[in-house]
């Protein structure tokens, strides 16, 4: 039987997904109120989709920045009813605490622009 090991990629990625998911969690509860888990859990796995095809599409480049980026503000808008202002707002402020918690805390989080 094999060990979960955490170089693993497949237990990176589901370490990632979680992660990113609690942090959708508590910045959309502070701007939208009414979210859950499962909810943010789903933005989660579409953001992680968007961005992989983005990447697979464009390259690591500022192109697949913009275009992904882009994608996933139809998605926020989409699954939380939020405005295209507060859609940006919410992803800036996802991705400035994704980017904390990855740098300064050495954990994974879901494939985004950072």
């Amino acid at each position: 039987m094999a060990s979960l090991e955490l170089d693993n990629p497949a237990v990176i990625f589901v370490i990632g997904l979680v992660i990113s998911t609690i942090i959708i969690f508590v910045v959309t509860k502070l701007f939208r109120g009414r979210t859950n888990i499962g909810k943010a859990f789903i933005t989660a796995l579409i953001g992680t989709i968007v961005w992989v095809v983005t990447y697979y599409l464009f390259g690591h480049g500022l192109l697949a920045t913009v275009v992904g980026g882009i994608a996933w503000l139809f998605a926020l808008r989409g699954i939380y009813g939020l405005s295209w202002t507060r859609s940006a707002i919410v992803a800036v402020i996802i991705w400035i605490v994704s980017y904390f918690v990855t740098v300064a805390l050495g954990l994974p989080t879901a494939t985004g622009p950072l």
